[in-house]
């Protein structure tokens, strides 16, 4: 084979390795948007309906001696919301279509079980934030297996919202969660209703 024709093998070879790595390079970073687009807008949406059941919680136990609690974990809970929301803009991902149903449903979720009295309230939260801690470990893990490095500033994010979540689930407890009517089955309702609300939320 002649040398000219040896030299254009070798340059359409190294041109076609090139286009395959720009390729592997397009879906790894259509991966990690997709994967960062999906993470935000289930926690956008899970902090925002977490602030909501505090505030139905809050409609019905403002002016008791548990008004102070609620209202310290939803003040936390707004925090979060905040920083998802400043993310959301600088990713440019958007929010699931469903926030207006999550206005409601979180509100009426946080009223009805204050209506059972301090217990059932804790016991909502205990519920809630179990589903929400575990959710934030998954995400981690997602991120961890994407690129720890890449995503470091968004892993301690949410390693402290976890935190945070956690907290608030041993603080329910602490204050008589066990307690509540049918506490088994009315925590495990509203686990599976904040798993569905995550699925929900990931798909629209």
């Amino acid at each position: 084979m002649s040398l000219p024709i040896l030299t254009r093998t070798y340059t359409r070879c190294r041109a076609s390795r090139m286009l395959v790595r720009l390729y592997s390079q397009r879906q790894r970073e259509e991966r990690t948007k997709a994967l960062l687009d999906k993470i935000i807008r289930i926690d956008h949406a899970g902090e925002f309906g977490a602030k909501r059941i505090y505030q139905g919680q809050l409609a019905v136990l403002r002016d008791t001696p548990t008004g102070p609690i609620i209202q310290e974990m939803q003040e936390e809970e707004e925090k979060h919301l905040a920083e998802f929301e400043r993310l959301m803009k600088s990713h440019r991902a958007r929010p699931t279509v469903l926030m207006p149903l999550w206005d409601i449903a979180g509100f009426a979720l946080g009223a009805v079980s204050a209506l059972l009295g301090k217990e059932g309230a804790m016991a909502c939260t205990v519920a809630v934030e179990s589903v929400i801690g575990q959710h934030y470990n998954d995400q981690i893990r997602e991120l961890m297996e994407d690129d720890p490095e890449k995503h470091k500033q968004l892993l301690e994010t949410l390693k402290e919202f976890r935190d945070d979540e956690l907290h608030h689930h041993d603080t329910g407890l602490e204050h008589d969660a066990e307690k509540a009517p049918f506490y088994k089955a009315l925590t495990e309702v509203i686990k599976v209703g904040c798993k569905g609300a995550i699925w929900v939320s990931e798909k629209v």
